[in-house]
């Protein structure tokens, strides 16, 4: 058996969470194996809609064991939260959620520095989410993060107070105040207790016993592909590997153990924070794709910027990513226009035309260049079936999956769960 993969195309946002929630009956097992709670996974179901940050998005299926890998930083504060939301629903967390030891903790002071590191940066500021990811990877790789596992030790707490020393003494240099700290630790300390009452694993060998026992496994990811910190539109990218190389180190999973690669991807394009953005509208076109797709953050709440859907870094990610089937969400969003373009390729300052992204086109002035396809410009809400899809949203389809030489398998027309036409 080999491992399946679930991931976003684009600046995250793309809808992951349905889709996941959708495939999840299809599997025993779903693992999230990179970025924190900085990642906000929304699931719409039986007119109630849910935001998970940190946990798999399989977990509204009881019959499905949810991993949270060791390529994960999780939040205990967050973690607690969520899961104490889930108790309505009456989900035996303790059996369905396993968390891996190695998986590394967000601290309070994290948090303190990602906004004293955002503050510095003045008007080059990143957009982050100020959930403490970047630094607590920062530490990962500088070898002195704390672990999951570390809370067992009968020495987390002298552990913690080192971090906590070395992370004083940057915050001082910057003069950022303290004064929440007190609070924030009295919350952290509880939440630790909280997580040690969880199912704490070695996550790799669960991950790989499946697979020999011929169970299957999803991998989720969390962001998006332009997102990630190699190959995304850098500096302005998360701290992980979103594409599908992270599944093999989050999850402690060989490259040959990786089967389907679902990539996801709006009709659109959107993104949060700070970054390029060859197709955004700043007219009020974007404000109405705004508003029609609800696009504010389901993390932070924040405005998206919106645009056209961007050829040419589909392709780039599709490559990255070795993606293997395609799955297009928020087609209704697009229902307003009655024209709706596509990008194709970018002119340069030089007005030499390229289809591909670049090392440099992140620091360009590029344009867009545009085909325009006319819109269908009626509602899918009761869209059941592809054969029921107006002849204009066939012909969007037809003309993607010829450009992008990978076929679409699924057409999202609505938030819920029975929105989700399969091709």
């Amino acid at each position: 058996m080999k491992m399946d993969v679930l991931l976003g195309l684009q600046w995250g946002d793309e809808g992951k969470g349905k889709i996941v929630d959708v495939l999840a009956p299809q599997y025993e097992v779903v693992a999230r194996f990179q970025g924190g709670p900085n990642a906000g996974h929304t699931l719409e179901f039986d007119g109630i809609k849910h935001v998970l940050h940190q946990i798999p998005s399989g977990i509204f299926r009881p019959q499905i064991l949810n991993i949270i890998g060791n390529g994960v930083v999780l939040d205990p504060i967050i973690l607690k939260k969520e899961i104490e939301g889930l108790g309505k629903f009456s989900i035996d967390y303790q059996k369905n959620l396993v968390i891996s030891k190695k998986a590394t903790i967000i601290v309070p002071t994290h948090k303190l520095l990602d906004a004293a590191y955002e503050q510095s940066k003045g008007d080059k500021k990143i957009g982050s989410t100020l959930k403490g990811i970047g630094p607590t990877y920062q530490d990962k790789i500088g070898r002195s993060a704390l672990r999951i596992g570390d809370i067992l030790s009968p020495d987390f707490k002298e552990k913690y107070d080192g971090l906590l020393e070395k992370h004083k003494t940057t915050l001082s240099f910057y003069q950022y105040p303290l004064d929440k700290l007190e609070e924030m630790e009295a919350q952290f300390f509880e939440a630790i207790e909280f997580v040690k009452t969880l199912n704490l694993i070695d996550s790799e060998y669960v991950v790989n016993d499946a697979l020999a026992s011929n169970k299957k496994i999803l991998a989720e990811g969390a962001q998006g592909s332009l997102l990630d910190v190699d190959f995304g539109s850098y500096p302005f990218v998360t701290s992980s590997n979103t594409m599908t190389a992270g599944a093999c180190t989050g999850l402690g999973v060989a490259p040959s153990r990786i089967g389907e690669v679902f990539g996801i991807f709006k009709a659109y394009c959107t993104r949060v924070g700070s970054g390029p953005f060859p197709t955004e509208l700043f007219d009020q076109t974007g404000e109405a794709m705004r508003k029609e797709g609800n696009e504010f953050g389901s993390t932070t709440g924040r405005p998206r910027r919106c645009g056209w859907l961007d050829l040419p870094a589909l392709k780039y990610s599709i490559m990255i990513n070795g993606v293997t089937q395609l799955y297009m969400m928020k087609a209704d969003v697009l229902n307003i226009f009655e024209e709706i373009l596509v990008c194709t390729h970018y002119q340069l300052p030089s007005g030499e035309l390229i289809d591909r992204l670049s090392f440099e086109i992140t620091d360009m002035d590029v344009k867009p260049v545009y085909k325009t396809m006319k819109g269908w410009n009626c509602s899918l809400a009761e869209v059941r079936t592809y054969e029921d899809f107006p002849a204009e949203l066939k012909a969007y389809v037809s003309y993607l999956e010829g450009e992008l030489n990978v076929p679409i398998k699924l057409v999202s027309v609505g938030p819920d769960r029975v929105q989700t036409i399969l091709r």
